[in-house]
């Protein structure tokens, strides 16, 4: 008899963006861009274009709890990506459902969108450090984020999470102004450094939701940490010069996930 073939199964626990470009949204292109099935537990709805967020709206605990279950108890997955979660419930929740599981998890704090928003408040982020850092694989702030969650944004932060519990950390440095980028990985072992050179476009919304899912997606497929990163690092460098040059809105456009196929 012919074994079937399998899919790299990826969850991911987020928001939705009505824009397309970041949350949920962003996280299925990207997952299915790097050839992983993707699977889904919305976290929250937001009204949300390009030029900001209008409007968010938690979904309730329970059926949060019901949309992991129902892929956990059927699907199944390889790795999970978290990101958006709405309220300190929410986090919580979401904690008590991942404690046991076994995959990678990739962690991405969504603090504030490319817009400026503030997406997440104080007592959910005291959530986010003391329940769901202690069950990272891989933690990726930003260089904002990682000062708000930690009070540092160099290898103090790393000392922090590491801590905490996180196997390793991606500072991200894509926020700064510098003509050359730097993500820096900080793991058990070693420290790994990522660069490349700015593309200057207007074109960035979801970039961050869209580099933690590729992490999740290379790491379901087998890549080890440093690796899913170096991976993952191209492939949005890579989406976000395919889109440079796209009028998407008045504001921030989106990157083009597809890039391999169009």
């Amino acid at each position: 008899m012919v074994a079937k073939k399998q899919y790299r199964r990826v969850l991911t626990i987020a928001g939705s963006d009505s824009g397309g470009g970041a949350g949920i949204q962003a996280d299925i292109k990207t997952i299915s861009a790097c050839w992983c099935y993707a699977c889904s537990a919305i976290t929250c709805v937001t009204a949300q274009n390009t030029v900001g967020v209008q409007a968010i709206e938690p979904l309730s605990v329970d059926i949060i709890r019901a949309q992991i279950d129902s892929v956990l108890s059927d699907i199944g997955v390889d790795a999970i990506k978290i990101g958006m979660l709405g309220s300190p419930e929410i986090a919580c929740a979401i904690a008590a459902k991942l404690r046991n599981i076994d995959v990678p998890i990739v962690l991405d704090p969504v603090l504030v969108a490319t817009s400026g928003d503030v997406l997440t408040k104080k007592e959910t982020i005291e959530v986010i450090v003391n329940e769901l850092i202690p069950l990272a694989t891989v933690v990726t702030p930003n260089l904002e984020e990682a000062r708000v969650l930690t009070g540092y944004d160099d290898e103090r932060a790393w000392q922090f999470f590491r801590e905490k519990g996180a196997k390793a950390l991606l500072l991200k440095g894509g926020h700064g102004t510098e003509d050359e980028l730097s993500d820096i990985l900080f793991t058990f072992e070693k420290n790994y450094e990522y660069r490349n050179h700015r593309i200057h476009t207007k074109n960035t919304h979801g970039t961050g939701c869209s580099l933690s899912s590729a992490i999740a997606s290379y790491l379901a497929r087998g890549a080890e940490i440093h690796e899913a990163v170096e991976f993952a690092v191209e492939y949005v460098h890579r989406a976000i010069a395919a889109g440079a040059d796209y009028e998407l809105g008045g504001g921030h456009g989106a990157i083009n996930h597809f890039y391999r196929f169009w």
